[in-house]
């Protein structure tokens, strides 16, 4: 039997009366199994003595002690008793009992005592208002478990308890890893860690115990993507990740002399089609040794019957939308259609004019999709659409609105996947299992410049194939970054008016549209006017946020690719998809405001052509040291997957990749952060499960 499935109520458990059961329901423990399946958070070694020296050592401290003397303090209600105790040591402490009035008659002087508790210096005296106390003959030296709690139950009576529910229920248990698995990776009799988390007879076993659940809980969740693999494509998915760091072009024949020469299956055995070599003599650039690999990885998922389901991972400015191209190409020669899916429609559009610049000469027939295309040409585009008239077509959510129907969907791409959820994923991808007879899913690329942390890689896109493009096109020079207290604007401010002078232009990034009374932020309305009027009078500047309708926005952005305007004043609107390769400065003020990869993503605005950039990132006065140490991250390195690996350390991963409906939280003991090397091996041992099947 498995845990969960001891469905017997807890309210049969002796000392479970009306008055406990309400707390535990709370806590969601309504059976036996929840009982035993509400793991400790922590555990109390009680096997351990410290001194009352060692208290600014440790959190809590266990001693062994003699009560020197009482008193009372306070008057009325108020009135508290204070236990003055002393360790072997000659150390003495208070213990200040509020609201326990009968320790006076408990533990008289003399007494012998054992005081686990944490301690700090207040009124001139060591003392501890929250600790537990047991004459040294009634204590016995245990690892006690530490709970989550509710109001109305304390740590004693649900460790007491669960102590009788394990007595009681506590035997033939099983396990939910197969005994091939369990065996082979040293994982314990469930049974075994049942007792080992409640009722540890050290630390280390319990230790022992929570990673073997860990890696239980890991097996589980990579043995379902490994099915939900399975079920799609027929295959399983990688095992391990390719390395993730970024490396300039420059650098690649020094440090990689054989980059291709490593994945023959990719770059050798699935070369470009006649149509794609057809587009890439046009361009006046060669592909970078990971595009070469990527375009190989992809070619052999489009001409597999499993399909193609992968995350193209890769640094802002790396060139994933070409290879997205490349892919599309290919599936036109095939005689199936490509939809592109963008978060906004300027970076739609600008898919869009690029496709039609680049696609276009090779026959490919090509269409933009918005929810502002007007009904008179909207209709006639859907229609051909459907007749097969269009081979690709690059849109935002329009593209799987209702009346939205394809005549062959074969390939799907999503670009900055992180800013679109679930379902809209589904969405698109339902548009081409309804556009073919056998209701196959079409392929999919998932896209994001934003790096995935391998973490979430393994976990989140665990049933994804992952490719990433690591060296950078040539010519690329790294983005010099800046730090800059605030204040000292003006020499942000000369730096760039001599970058002006120059021919070059300017971002200025701001967390706010418009000025808020509950902060004292700079906002983006507020510093276009001094901006343009007072820093750089005469200088033409534009302001744009998401307020600012579409078209205006998309006028607005032509006139500074076309160097029309100079300085472009923003929000966060820019952070995705604007290339403008004159750009060579962006200023992002209140910088501690935003999070790492979004700092690292409007720093990808500039750099996309071969003159010197500079990013200058302008922080409060009054920031922190852990602040500071934050924007140092940027200041040091330009590897975005450092910086995403930073970022999810410190805020978590629905932040950064939009997963919160993917099943990541879901977790209840693992953490694929901190557990990393447990996730690889259980998904190392759910995919070989599966394979023997």
């Amino acid at each position: 039997m498995f845990i969960r499935e001891i469905n017997i109520p807890v309210s049969t458990i002796k000392g479970v009366g009306p008055a406990t059961l309400k707390p535990l329901t709370a806590l969601g423990i309504s059976t036996v199994g929840d009982l035993f399946a509400h793991w400790p958070r922590d555990w109390e070694d009680r096997t351990k003595f410290h001194t009352l020296a060692d208290f600014d050592k440790h959190g809590k401290i266990n001693i062994a002690a003699t009560v020197v003397s009482q008193e009372w303090f306070g008057y009325g209600k108020m009135r508290t008793l204070k236990i003055l105790i002393r360790d072997a040591t000659e150390m003495t402490a208070e213990l200040v009992c509020f609201n326990r009035p009968f320790m006076e008659k408990q533990f008289p002087v003399d007494s012998l005592i054992n005081v686990y508790g944490s301690f700090r210096y207040a009124y001139g005296s060591l003392q501890s208002s929250a600790f537990e106390i047991e004459h040294k003959n009634d204590s016995s030296a245990r690892v006690l478990p530490v709970y989550s709690l509710s109001a109305g139950i304390s740590q004693t009576q649900i460790r007491k308890i669960i102590s009788i529910a394990l007595r009681e229920y506590g035997r033939g248990i099983d396990s939910e890893v197969p005994e091939k698995v369990r065996t082979e990776n040293d994982i314990p009799a469930k049974q075994e860690l049942l007792h080992s988390m409640h009722a540890p007879a050290t630390m280390a076993e319990a230790q022992a115990a929570l990673q073997a659940l860990i890696f239980e809980e890991l097996f589980i969740f990579e043995y379902a993507i490994g099915q939900r693999s399975l079920e799609r494509r027929g295959r399983l998915p990688q095992t391990e990740l390719p390395e993730i760091t970024a490396i300039a072009q420059s650098d690649v024949e020094a440090q990689h002399p054989a980059t291709a020469a490593q994945h023959p299956t990719t770059a050798a055995q699935h070369p470009a089609t006649l149509l794609q070599l057809r587009l890439l003599d046009r361009l006046p650039f060669p592909l970078t040794p990971d595009q070469k690999i990527v375009l190989g990885e992809i070619n052999a998922d489009l001409a597999s019957p499993a399909g193609m389901a992968r995350l193209l991972q890769g640094d802002v400015g790396s060139g994933k939308t070409l290879i997205a191209f490349l892919a599309a190409v290919g599936i036109c020669e095939s005689g199936g259609q490509t939809a592109i899916l963008a978060p906004t429609e300027l970076l739609a559009r600008q898919h869009a004019e690029t496709a039609a610049r680049l696609l276009e000469p090779t026959g490919m027939r090509i269409a933009f999709l918005s929810g502002n295309v007007k009904a008179s040409g909207r209709a006639r585009l859907l229609e051909r659409l459907l007749n097969g008239e269009i081979d690709l077509v690059i849109g935002t959510h329009a593209l799987f609105s209702a009346n939205v129907r394809y005549s062959n969907l074969r390939l799907v791409v999503i670009d900055e996947q992180q800013r679109f959820g679930v379902l809209q994923r589904s969405a698109i991808i339902d548009k081409g299992r309804e556009s073919n007879a056998e209701g196959k899913n079409p392929h999919l690329l998932m896209m994001s410049a934003t790096p995935i942390p391998r973490t979430l890689a393994l976990s989140v896109f665990g049933d994804l194939d992952v490719s990433v493009i690591r060296t950078m096109p040539p010519g690329r020079k790294p983005v010099i970054t800046h730090l800059a207290v605030q204040g000292n604007e003006g020499k942000v401010h000369d730096f760039v008016r001599r970058e002006l002078a120059a021919g070059n232009q300017a971002y200025f990034v701001y967390p706010l549209i418009d000025p808020s009374d509950t902060t004292d932020l700079t906002s983006a309305t507020d510093m276009f006017k001094k901006l343009s009027e007072t820093v750089f009078p005469g200088t033409a500047c534009a302001l744009i946020h998401s307020r600012i309708p579409e078209d205006t926005q998309r006028s607005i952005m032509e006139a500074f690719r076309d160097q029309r305007i100079q300085i472009l004043v923003a929000t966060s609107v820019v952070e995705v998809g604007v290339d403008v390769p004159t750009a060579t400065c962006m200023v992002i003020e209140h910088a501690e405001r935003f999070g790492l990869s979004a700092l690292h993503q409007l720093r990808g605005r500039v750099g996309r052509g071969s003159k010197q950039s500079y990013c200058f990132l302008v922080y409060a006065k009054n920031l922190t040291e852990t602040g500071k140490a934050r924007l140092r991250v940027l200041h040091e390195t330009n590897d975005g997957f450092i910086i995403a690996e930073e970022d999810l350390k410190l805020r978590g991963p629905g932040d950064i990749t939009g997963i919160q409906q993917s099943g990541y939280m879901a977790f209840i003991l693992a953490d694929p952060i901190r557990d990393y090397d447990l996730l690889v091996q259980a998904r190392k041992a759910a995919f070989e499960l599966l394979e023997s099947l």
